[in-house]
């Protein structure tokens, strides 16, 4: 990727080695491939699935140390590419948003290590990224970018954009309402449906990544020659039947909260390949996911 162009977010916040403060739920091992099948690219904190929220609904644990901002230049190549993503992010979509006469405001992006404390609970790193509503913050232990690249097949710098835009894309639709109506359907309906209402949220997530993509590219010719085939590599690695197959050898369509790796490579290349929101629509009756 070629991001010399892009702006530079200041809304990346940095938690890295803040630790947490003691209290219930601390000693946490989460390490495995089951909360990996569960965690990676989901809507919400996924400590809310894995009963890690506290009694009162606050969650379990605080960080002791305020986030860092970080602006300016950084030394660390990774937060500097954590920083033009994000800033990338938030030129397409604050246009997108301000020629629908509204106005976006842009998430921030924590990164952590090991463990943080969320507005939606505590989470660790080997749930994976996430997107939490409730305080508009997408978290990233950035040893996951390795994880990525090693354990899932899926290297290079599109590849760790995809995450970010994936995550970015969960924040749009928060603020369009469309995390809001999918909550209501997923609480009228029973088990099956609701995952069916999850994965056409999260596949929706993918498409607003590759209008993300199409859009920044058109801007700023940030891709390179592979760099698609990353991003759709990265796409398939985290599909619900391959994390499945990894983990327990069967594949449980059910159960699936995110979509296949076909589902997720399509929606990715349709947002791609449209650059338009409006190809997004996973909630349609004609949307054949």
């Amino acid at each position: 990727m070629k991001l010399d162009e892009s702006p530079r977010s200041d809304n990346v916040e940095d938690e890295r080695g803040s630790g947490l403060a003691g209290g219930r739920g601390t000693g946490i091992g989460l390490g495995t491939i089951a909360v990996v099948v569960i965690g990676y690219f989901l809507g919400v904190n996924p400590a809310t699935l894995m009963g890690l929220l506290s009694g009162d609904g606050q969650g379990i644990g605080a960080s002791s140390t305020p986030a860092t901002p970080v602006t300016g230049t950084s030394t660390d190549p990774q937060v500097d590419f954590v920083r033009a993503v994000l800033g990338d992010t938030e030129e397409v979509w604050g246009a997108y948003f301000k020629n629908a006469g509204k106005s976006y405001t842009p998430p921030k992006l924590v990164l952590f290590s090991g463990r943080v404390q969320s507005a939606c609970g505590l989470a660790s790193a080997a749930s994976g990224p996430f997107y939490c509503p409730g305080d508009q913050r997408v978290y990233i232990d950035l040893s996951f970018y390795q994880q990525l690249a090693t354990e899932f097949g899926a290297p290079g710098d599109f590849a760790r954009a995809y995450v970010i835009a994936h995550e970015v894309g969960h924040h749009v639709q928060n603020l369009l309402g469309i995390s809001d109506t999918a909550d209501r359907q997923e609480q009228a309906a029973g088990k099956v449906g609701a995952n069916k209402v999850s994965v056409k949220l999260e596949l929706q997530a993918d498409c607003f990544a590759g209008v993300w993509a199409n859009q920044a590219n058109r801007a700023r010719k940030i891709l390179e020659p592979g760099d698609l085939e990353s991003g759709l590599t990265a796409a398939s690695s985290v599909g619900d039947d391959t994390l499945q197959k990894r983990e327990q050898g069967t594949v449980v369509p059910d159960s699936f909260t995110h979509g296949s790796s076909a589902q997720r490579v399509r929606w990715f290349r349709q947002g791609f390949e449209a650059g338009n929101i409006n190809n997004c629509d996973t909630f349609s009756a004609g949307s054949a996911l």
